[in-house]
């Protein structure tokens, strides 16, 4: 597997059609891996496209340069995490596709330099859900247990001890009416015995409701994405109605914070692991983005 050294991280990637002309970067999220896109690959749209696939910081392949260093996962990091990798294969611009923390991560790169990005397609979470703006209904905190969860010690050693059993419930509740064979959980589940895994996770979800500091080497970057400043890029949300994580509430209303051409799908029957349950929807969205 190919790598891209960038100034924090080694990060491991796929790569299809190398020498075609138009780039989209694919980007999965938790608890998830680069297998999630198998599906949307093989969908005609992206045939004829140069496809990049990179492994998230804390998953599969990719591994922190410093060995002493912070395994930090907050949204600004991850957002320069793919301009890094756009400047590390000499990629000016391109289409950008991501699911969950892909989706968080797709936002902040865009705001980060729109100019870099034909469109963005975010699947499974919305835009403008911090913790600061204090509007977040019961429903919505009720799903989101797992982050509680984190927030506390037997939530860490479940993370570090139990993630497989953990991890396959929340594929099962969050998509409830598609059931993952054994083989391809595994498969993705392989990603996550990582040695940053745990850490990354856990400051990931931590730092969003501020029981962790953030990242200060993200200072910057976090600063300009602070109070959810408008996205220019062309965006099309994608979030199945059946979503087990991040509920329909999370995704509608957001019209106000697009600049540009901006739409919202809403997918009856398909749950949070949208790229797996319909890749047909994701390269609808992706050909009328």
């Amino acid at each position: 597997m190919p790598s891209i050294t960038t100034p924090k991280l080694e990060i491991g990637y796929e790569e299809r059609n190398p020498g075609a002309r138009e780039p989209v970067v694919f980007l999965h999220g938790f608890p998830d891996g680069v297998r999630t896109w198998d599906r949307v690959l093989a969908q005609p749209a992206f045939a004829d496209k140069r496809a990049i696939v990179p492994w998230t910081r804390g998953f599969g392949a990719t591994r922190f340069l410093d060995p002493n260093g912070p395994r930090t996962g907050g949204v600004a990091g991850l957002g320069r995490d793919v301009l890094d990798v756009l400047d590390a294969l000499g990629i000016e611009r391109c289409s950008l596709i991501g699911h969950d923390w892909g989706a968080r991560a797709g936002y902040a790169a865009a705001i980060l330099a729109p100019e870099r990005f034909e469109r963005l397609i975010a699947i499974a979470v919305g835009y403008a859900t911090t913790p600061s703006r204090g509007d977040m209904d019961y429903d919505q905190a009720h799903a989101y247990w797992y982050q509680w969860l984190f927030a506390t010690p037997r939530g860490e050693a479940t993370l570090r001890d139990d993630r497989r059993a953990l991890c396959r419930y929340l594929w099962r509740v969050w998509s409830p009416s598609w059931a993952a064979d054994d083989a391809e959980f595994d498969e993705t589940a392989s990603a996550w015995d990582n040695p940053d895994f745990v850490d990354v996770v856990l400051h990931s979800y931590r730092s969003r409701w501020g029981f962790a500091p953030p990242d200060p080497r993200d200072a910057n970057d976090a600063a300009k994405l602070a109070g959810d400043p408008p996205i220019d890029v062309p965006t099309v949300v994608v979030h199945g109605a059946e979503d087990g994580a991040t509920l329909l509430s999370g995704t509608a209303g957001k019209e106000r914070y697009f600049r540009s051409r901006y739409a919202r799908e809403v997918l009856p029957g398909v749950g949070h692991f949208v790229p797996r349950e319909a890749p047909e929807a994701v390269a609808a969205a992706f050909e009328r983005g």
